[in-house]
């Protein structure tokens, strides 16, 4: 596969919280802006600047870093990717040492009750992890909403999950398939749900199998 038809990374957080939102995103291409996404936005206009590199002691902070794993078929932009001083890691031109490398990701809320921004982060990681071939352990994620990092252990689990997500990406796509629409909690937290009409469909659907169960009585 060419590389300029990789999946965009950044779609493996809307594929884990709607498989529909991501068709709807990545597949029909459609987009609305709403405060959650907004507030992203800014988050990451903020760690954004992909000629800024910053020295911190041990650490090295780049931002703004161009991804790809040929593995999985993404490509994508880290936030953030620190490279920590270390007795192990990777060599980086004209610097002294070893470092082992950290990715951080950005969000403008608080922690999600899913996974939708851990497989985001270990995505990257794996990217990374190709392009440097190196071992990620760890990353970040950063929640704009309580101004606070929570470390994320990049196991074995959470790799097969991003996988298994990233295989159903590709099967969606290649069959130009977009899923329809059920209507559930988190539907009210979504920048679609106006262009998705969860509500109507599952009214619909309710409709539909009311008149099947009718059908099947007349003809008893």
């Amino acid at each position: 596969m060419d590389p300029d038809d990789y999946l965009m990374l950044s779609g493996i957080q809307h594929f884990a919280f709607c498989r529909r939102q991501w068709a709807l995103i990545h597949i029909e291409q459609v987009w609305k802006e709403n405060v959650l996404t907004f507030g992203g936005r800014q988050m990451h206009r903020n760690a954004d600047d992909p000629f800024f590199t910053e020295s911190r002691g041990d650490v090295l902070i780049s931002r703004s870093v161009p991804l790809v794993s040929h593995a999985l078929k993404i490509y994508g932009v880290a936030d953030v990717v620190e490279y920590h001083r270390s007795d192990s890691g990777i060599v980086i031109p004209g610097r002294e040492g070893h470092w082992t490398v950290v990715p951080v990701e950005y969000k403008a809320g608080k922690r999600k009750p899913d996974d939708r921004d851990e497989v985001q982060l270990c995505a990257q990681a794996i990217c990374l992890e190709e392009m440097y071939r190196t071992r990620i352990e760890y990353g970040y994620l950063y929640y704009g909403k309580t101004r606070r990092r929570t470390e994320v252990a990049l196991d074995d689990e959470l790799r097969r999950r991003v996988a298994e997500l990233v295989a159903g990406m590709y099967v969606l796509y290649d069959a130009g398939t977009t899923p329809p629409a059920v209507l559930l909690p988190h539907c009210k937290n979504c920048s679609l749900v106006e262009l998705c009409m969860p509500a109507v469909s599952s009214r619909r659907r309710s409709v539909d199998r009311y008149l099947a169960t009718c059908i099947g009585r007349d003809d008893a």
